[in-house]
C-alpha cells in the first residue's frame, strides 16, 4: 500500500441546518425576547384602562411593545396624553423587564446548568468569561437587581425633589419614577408631551437624567468592577474591558460635547444662557448614544448635529448593559485595528494588553452586517414612505435614515416622521428595533458557535485579491 495513504486526510466539514441542534441558548433568547414583545402588545390590545380614548391597532400596538422592550423610545402617539397611568405603568414595566433582559437571561443559563458558562452564553451576554467567574456567577443576578433598583431609587429621589416644588409633592412622584426607569434602561419614553424640552434651563434634571443614561450605557459588569475596586476591599484591577469602555465612552461623550456646542451654540441654543448651552451640549452628547430624550427639536438641527447624532447612534452604549447600538467597544477596536495596521503591526494592543484575532473578527463581522442589516432597510423605507419625487423629497430621506438608524440603535431620536410611517414602514422600524436590540449579539453567538463546529485541522487553499 502506497505510504502516503495511510496518512489522515482532513474532511471538509459539514454543513449544518440551522434548525439543527435544538434550541440553542442564542435562539432561545431570541425567543425569549419575541416572546415579551408578543406579550406586550397583547396587554395593550387586551387589558382595560390602558387608554384615555381608543385603543392602539395591533400594528401600532406591537410597534409601542417593541420600542418598550428593546429600550427604543419611539412613539406612535404621545405617551402624555394617549395613556392613562396605568397604560404608562405597563410601558414602565415592559422597559424595565427589557433593560435587564439580556444580562439576566444569560445570567440565569449559566445557574441553571451548574457550572461555567459557555462560550455561546458569555458571547450572547457580551460578557467575556473570566468576569463571570470573577464576579461569583451566583450572586450575579442578585447584583444586577439591587444595583439597578438603586441607581433607579437614587434617580427617581432626585427627579421628585428637583420637580416637587413645581408639581406637588404627589405630582412629581410618578414622573420622577418613570423618568428614572426610562433613563437608567436607556429607553427614553417620556411622560410629558414634549420629552425634557420644557427643562432646557433645569441643570439639576439634566444632570440626573444624563448620570441615570450615563450608568445604564456602561453595563453592569463595568459598574460592578468599579464598585469593587474603588467602594469595596478588592483591590484587583480594572480588566481590560472596563478600561475599554471607560475610555470609549469619555472620549465620546467629551468630543461630541464640544462639537455640539460649536454647531447648535448660536443656532439651537442661541437663546439660552452659556451656562445652558453647555449644559444642553452635554445633554446632546448624551442621549443620542440609545437614550432618546432630547431638549431640542432634531427637526430644526444644524446637517452636522444630524450627521454626529447618527454616528453616535450607531456606537450605541457598551456590551452587557441596558443599551444598545453596535457597541463602544466594538468602535473601539476598529480605531485600534486601524492605527495597528498604520503603524505596521500585526496584533491589536492597548493598555499592555493584545487583543485577540478572533475578538477583531467579531467586531469586524458585527459592524459588517449591522451596516448590510441597515441599508437593506433604508431602501426599503425609501420604497414605501417616499412618493416618486425630486429634490423635495430629499428632507424626508434624511429623516426617514435618521429614524432607521435610531431604531436600529435603540435610541429614539425622530424628527418628527415615526406618527407618520405606513404600516409596512412601521413594520420595518419595528425589525429594525429588534434587531438592533438582541441581533447584534445573536450575531456574535453565532460567530462563535460557527467557530467551535469549524474542524481546526481543515482550510481551503489561500489566494490573494486585490484590496484598495
Amino acid at each position: 500500500m502506497e505510504p502516503w495513504k495511510l496518512l489522515p486526510y482532513p474532511q471538509r466539514p459539514t454543513k449544518q441546518k440551522w434548525w439543527v441542534g435544538g434550541l440553542t441558548s442564542p435562539r432561545l433568547f431570541l425567543l425569549s425576547f419575541a416572546t415579551l414583545i408578543l406579550f406586550g402588545a397583547l396587554g395593550f390590545l387586551l387589558l382595560p384602562g390602558l387608554y384615555t380614548g381608543p385603543g392602539l391597532s395591533p400594528v401600532d400596538a406591537l410597534f409601542t411593545s417593541t420600542s418598550a422592550v428593546c429600550v427604543t423610545g419611539l412613539v406612535v402617539v404621545d405617551t402624555a396624553t394617549y395613556f392613562t397611568p396605568l397604560g404608562q405603568a405597563w410601558i414602565a414595566l415592559l422597559i424595565q423587564v427589557g433593560g435587564l433582559g439580556i444580562l439576566t437571561f444569560t445570567s440565569f443559563l449559566a445557574l441553571g446548568v451548574g457550572r461555567r458558562a459557555g462560550l455561546h452564553l458569555e458571547e450572547a451576554s457580551g460578557v467575556p468569561g473570566n468576569h463571570l467567574g470573577a464576579l461569583k456567577r451566583e450572586n450575579l443576578v442578585r447584583a444586577i437587581v439591587v444595583l439597578t433598583l438603586t441607581a433607579e431609587a437614587v434617580g427617581g429621589l432626585g427627579l421628585w425633589l428637583s420637580w416637587r416644588e413645581e408639581m406637588g409633592n404627589l405630582g412629581a412622584l410618578w414622573p420622577a419614577i418613570f423618568h428614572a426607569i426610562s433613563a437608567f434602561c436607556n429607553a427614553g419614553f417620556s411622560p410629558f408631551s414634549d420629552s425634557l424640552l420644557g427643562y432646557r434651563e433645569s441643570p439639576v434634571t439634566l444632570f440626573l437624567i444624563m448620570a441615570l443614561v450615563v450608568l445604564g450605557g456602561l453595563g453592569f459588569l463595568v459598574l460592578e468592577e468599579i464598585r469593587t475596586r474603588y467602594l469595596g476591599k478588592s483591590l484587583r484591577r480594572l480588566s481590560l474591558h472596563s478600561k475599554l469602555v471607560l475610555a470609549v465612552t469619555a472620549i465620546l461623550l467629551v468630543g461630541s460635547w464640544v462639537m455640539f456646542c460649536y454647531f447648535e451654540w448660536s443656532r439651537e441654543l442661541a437663546d439660552l444662557s452659556p451656562l445652558h448651552r453647555l449644559t444642553n451640549g452635554a445633554f446632546m452628547a448624551v442621549t443620542p448614544r440609545t437614550a432618546g430624550f432630547n431638549t431640542l427639536d432634531y427637526g430644526s438641527a444644524d446637517n452636522p448635529s444630524l450627521f454626529l447624532s447618527i454616528l453616535l447612534m450607531l456606537v450605541g452604549g457598551s456590551p452587557g448593559s441596558t443599551a444598545g447600538g453596535m457597541k463602544t467597544v466594538t468602535a473601539g477596536l476598529l480605531v485600534l485595528l486601524l492605527v495597528s495596521r498604520l503603524r505596521g503591526r500585526s496584533r491589536v494592543s492597548v493598555f499592555d494588553r493584545s487583543i485577540s484575532r478572533d475578538t477583531i473578527q467579531r467586531a469586524m463581522g458585527l459592524v459588517v452586517g449591522g451596516a448590510m442589516i441597515l441599508a437593506g432597510a433604508i431602501f426599503l423605507l425609501t420604497i414605501t414612505e417616499l412618493p416618486v419625487g425630486g429634490p423635495e423629497n430629499r428632507v424626508e430621506f434624511l429623516s426617514l435614515i435618521f429614524e432607521a438608524v435610531s431604531a436600529f440603535g435603540t435610541t429614539g431620536l425622530s424628527m418628527g416622521v415615526t406618527a407618520t410611517l405606513s404600516e409596512m414602514g412601521r413594520l420595518i422600524i419595528i425589525l429594525l428595533m429588534f434587531v438592533g436590540r438582541v441581533g447584534p449579539l445573536a450575531l456574535v453567538a453565532g460567530m462563535s458557535l460557527a467557530g467551535k463546529r469549524t474542524l481546526s485541522s481543515f482550510r481551503f487553499g489561500e489566494e490573494q485579491v486585490i484590496i484598495g
